[in-house]
């Protein structure tokens, strides 16, 4: 017979539970084999995790899925002591774009072992991180989340794409995300060092990236990445993708992805003119021309460079309070 506990652990765990937490609600394990038979009203999503429902799982059971399976079998999974999401997963959790879902990895906690299933890797730490919950589901914080993902993903591309993603968020500070991948010693790998680099420097997507890359393949002076700018009296007027601030010259990266609406677009217009009213001269480009015709877009900024120098009135935009940061290692 199904206890009363049954369905309140059903409730707290998105429409699941786990064989352990079955048995001790009095379900007999005839019961749970009848039941997660083909046709029946329960499916068997992993190892001794179950769901209580037809129907497929949404991502996010599929996610606390994984962290039922990684779970101590006694202890309450939802408090995130002995197992807790992280890497891709727990960041798709937060919309970060490109975060994979699957494969799902899972902190256990160092010398515990568990062995890898069907979308799911767990990974056994020494460091065990705080916890916080997102969706229902126990997850590292986004820095530890973001360092584990790089520790596991093999496309330097996409270690750029998720970590940039990551801080323009504002999920973390790019100061707290290297120290936590030199902790994990992930910095010794080219890939992640040089994006740890990039977001140090100032950069916060991979077109900027992009952009930095090809402008450090020319004589171009180096520009302020995501400066803030401001009037004279202080006043806020934009915070382009690059700047120069000798010259006046601001690069703007526009992706047609952001401006599907009238007063997105709008809003980038008069942006662009309040620079403009402001001296600034500016070079627009979206992230498919900086991949494929990045010589184009020298060309423009060198040409827009050169006519700033040759100004008699300076721009009266200030890249206030803006510092690059230093590499610490």
């Amino acid at each position: 017979m199904i206890t009363a506990h049954h369905p309140r652990v059903a409730r707290r765990q998105l429409g699941m539970a786990t064989r352990h937490q079955l048995v001790e609600a009095g379900v007999p394990d005839g019961a749970i084999t009848s039941r997660t038979r083909p046709g029946g009203p329960w499916q068997r999503l992993l190892p001794r995790v179950y769901l209580l429902q037809t129907g497929p799982p949404d991502p996010r059971q599929r996610a606390l899925s994984a962290v039922l399976y990684a779970a101590e079998p006694a202890s309450d999974p939802l408090t995130g002591d002995t197992a807790a999401l992280t890497g891709g997963a727990a960041l798709a959790l937060l919309g970060i774009r490109e975060a994979p879902y699957d494969p799902a990895d899972v902190l256990i906690r160092a010398p515990r072992r568990l062995t890898a299933t069907a979308g799911v890797r767990p990974l056994a730490t020494s460091r065990w991180p705080g916890t916080i919950t997102v969706s229902g589901i126990p997850s590292t914080r986004p820095v530890r989340a973001a360092s584990d993902f790089a520790s596991r993903a093999d496309h330097p591309d996409r270690i750029r794409s998720v970590l940039a993603h990551v801080v323009q968020a504002g999920w973390c500070h790019p100061r707290d995300l290297h120290a936590e991948l030199r902790a994990a010693r992930l910095l010794t790998r080219p890939a992640v060092r040089a994006a740890a680099a990039e977001l140090l420097a100032g950069v916060r997507s991979f077109a900027e990236a992009q952009a930095r890359d090809a402008l450090t393949a020319t004589d171009l002076p180096t520009p302020l990445w995501n400066a803030r700018l401001r009037t004279p009296d202080g006043t806020f007027l934009a915070t382009p993708d690059a700047y120069w601030p000798d010259e006046g010259v601001a690069l703007e990266i526009d992706s047609a992805e952001y401006h599907y609406t009238r007063d997105s677009w709008h809003a980038t217009l008069r942006r662009r003119l309040r620079l403009e009213a402001h001296g600034v001269l500016v070079v627009s480009a979206t992230p498919s021309m900086i991949r494929d015709t990045p010589t184009e877009v020298l060309a423009a900024l060198r040409a827009f460079l050169a006519l700033a120098a040759a100004r008699p009135t300076p721009p009266t935009a200030v890249a206030r309070g803006h510092h690059q940061l230093p590499l610490p290692f």
